[in-house]
């Protein structure tokens, strides 16, 4: 199962711009998506929706999904449970910290920060922010996430999208 990560897309209702090329070319190839937040606008989810089933929980600059997304989600892709949650908190103490929040979980996927995070946490926890393909802020490129699930376990990237 190839699944596609987004997060902080930051992608208003009636806004002109939105993911570039080589991230509608992740996109496009997924089987299941999944937005950890700061979606902004419900066109864009739809937009997404159009294209695989879409698993997306409420960031802090979604105020017009307020009701629509959950704050957190558990979800059972291929018998791995993912938990999404948009804001771990800081990095000092995260991988416990998600540990205790979610601790039948094996990929947490997060968002926020705009930085891309592939890192093993704690129990044998993986941790995914995928930065954001629309806004690099400080970081030095757009990117998201991808994972591949399957019978060999569960690979994760942070893929390019400049």
């Amino acid at each position: 199962m190839r699944v596609v990560v987004l997060a902080d897309t930051h992608i208003r209702d009636g806004s002109t711009s939105g993911l570039g090329a080589a991230a509608w070319e992740h996109v496009r190839a997924a089987d299941v998506i999944l937005h950890a937040g700061d979606v902004v606008g419900a066109a864009f989810l739809e937009e997404l929706r159009s294209v695989a089933p879409v698993h997306a929980v409420l960031g802090n600059n979604d105020a017009a999904l307020a009701g629509q997304l959950p704050e957190t989600l558990v979800v059972d892709l291929d018998g791995v449970p993912v938990a999404m949650v948009h804001d771990s908190g800081p990095r000092a103490g995260r991988e416990a910290r998600m540990q205790r929040r979610f601790p039948d979980a094996r990929v947490v996927v997060f968002g926020h920060s705009h930085v891309p995070w592939n890192r093993p946490g704690l129990g044998g926890q993986l941790l995914l922010n995928p930065g954001s393909p629309t806004q690099r802020r400080a970081q030095p490129h757009r990117t998201l996430g991808l994972l591949e699930i399957g019978p060999g376990g569960v690979q994760a990237e942070i893929a390019v999208v400049d």
